[in-house]
């Protein structure tokens, strides 16, 4: 629970089109079929749909012309219009969480540096096809179905994003990028209280997935995987579910009750996002290339619910520092009121521990530690001893881990809410700059 921030406002404006100069439209030379050992697979099924002129092989349906009535087509079909793909930042960044999800943790494969260009430039390929939407091609003669066909006939876009990030551990000795590793990007640490599984930890790459429904997370998930097979194997993975809020016009609750933060930095705010979640051009040790991107955090945490649930509400309140029904902060009268600890110096109505205090102390000394946060609710189950498996899928996006992610985290070391939640995985990433044309793909920049 490393914060206590959820977006009061999300958009993204900035990543609708391309900056002057980032990136000219024209057609990328398609990749020959084949590429490499990962690709073989696809050269009956993709190479046709290419020669059709579809996007990374797939032909798009004529969308209605009218964008009211796409959104009205969308809304009778239960589905989310298209997210725009290119842009300055990649688009699963700054909006407010979709409602199904899947982060999921790769190990490179790839036998040398040409082979990780080609499996970036197959994602790319893939990300910009399934976000936009479109009809798959008929299988090639003797060719396996281009298509797992579980979305039906016609692929929709669903509000499907997808985020690429990178960790620590590509930037060793396969690939010759040792020289280029971003300067704060290192493997995660473990905090006190932290109960951290190795197998569920860290990552060469790792992409999330967001969209409207569930089908179509997985239906993106399994379209990439088959695309990269020998380029990068799965490491870990998990699914999760950004709630409605309710009531509603209030922000989503996790799965202790409580609504999941409210003090986000706006997403909207073009000053701000620049100041705690991209990283600039020209920053201090930063590779160039790493510019427009933002380091990720990702934090698994286990709740125990079993034993919360039988907590009194007003000592859970006490912990939070916010009550559990309206969400309001204990010494205020509405949801988006900031708390004024300054008249509550000993924590009389907001205890110096609670979660909302402690993680955003509303100092000129902690503005520059704030957050961009991002999370979704998951439930795996029961494990081996048959209790819940219910918890946090917890992400953050800043400029600097140290200053930001780091320092939220310090502060909250020991506070009461540890006795009911555990940290079980995840791990530190960049975000990659985003894909500014046709002719750009993830991570070019880098291998410059």
């Amino acid at each position: 629970m490393a914060s206590e921030q959820t977006d009061a406002a999300a958009g993204n404006a900035e990543n609708a089109d391309p900056e002057p100069g980032t990136g000219q439209p024209g057609a990328r030379p398609v990749p020959a079929a084949g590429r490499r050992s990962f690709l073989r697979g696809l050269a009956g099924g993709v190479t046709g749909g290419v020669l059709a002129g579809g996007a990374g092989g797939y032909l798009y349906r004529g969308a209605p012309a009218d964008p009211a009535a796409a959104a009205n087509e969308a809304a009778v079909q239960g589905r989310l219009p298209a997210v725009p793909f290119y842009g300055k930042y990649q688009a699963g960044i700054l909006p407010e969480p979709n409602r199904a999800t899947a982060v999921v943790s790769f190990n490179v494969t790839a036998a040398d540096r040409a082979s990780l260009v080609d499996l970036f430039r197959t994602v790319t390929d893939r990300a910009r096809f399934l976000t936009g939407g479109g009809t798959p091609p008929p299988p090639g003669i003797g060719g396996p179905a281009p298509d797992s066909g579980i979305l039906g006939p016609t692929v929709p876009p669903d509000g499907l994003t997808l985020t690429v990030a990178v960790g620590a551990s590509l930037f060793d000795d396969r690939f010759g990028l040792a020289s280029l590793r971003p300067a704060r990007l290192a493997a995660m640490r473990s905090f006190p209280n932290d109960d951290l599984d190795e197998s569920q930890c860290h990552g060469d790459l790792v992409l999330q997935l967001t969209a409207g429904n569930r089908d179509v997370v997985v239906h993106a998930l399994r379209d990439i995987t088959r695309s990269t097979r020998g380029g990068m194997q799965i490491n870990w993975r998990i699914d999760g579910f950004s709630s409605p809020a309710r009531p509603a016009g209030t922000v989503p609750r996790n799965m202790l009750g409580f609504m999941d933060g409210v003090a986000n930095p706006p997403a909207t705010s073009a000053k701000e996002m620049n100041e705690l979640v991209w990283v600039q051009r020209g920053a201090p040790g930063e590779p160039a290339w790493t510019a427009g991107g933002s380091y990720l955090v990702i934090r698994l945490i286990r709740m125990f619910v079993e034993f919360w649930d039988r907590v009194d509400v007003q000592e859970q309140e006490a912990m939070f520092g916010r009550r559990k029904d309206d969400g309001f902060p204990l010494d205020a009268s509405s949801l988006y009121a900031a708390p004024n600890y300054a008249l509550d110096p000993t924590g009389e109505v907001v205890p110096l521990t609670a979660h909302m205090r402690l993680a955003n102390p509303r100092t000129p000394q902690t503005a520059s530690s704030r957050i961009l946060r991002r999370a979704w609710n998951y439930d795996r189950g029961i494990d081996g001893a048959g209790d819940l498996d219910i918890g946090l899928i917890f992400t953050c996006y800043q400029q600097d881990i140290i200053r930001q992610f780091d320092a939220v985290q310090t502060r909250l070391i020991g506070e009461p809410l540890v006795d009911y939640v555990s940290p079980f995985g995840g791990g530190y990433f960049l975000a990659l700059p985003g894909v500014t044309g046709p002719s750009d793909h993830y991570g070019r920049a880098l291998f410059a």
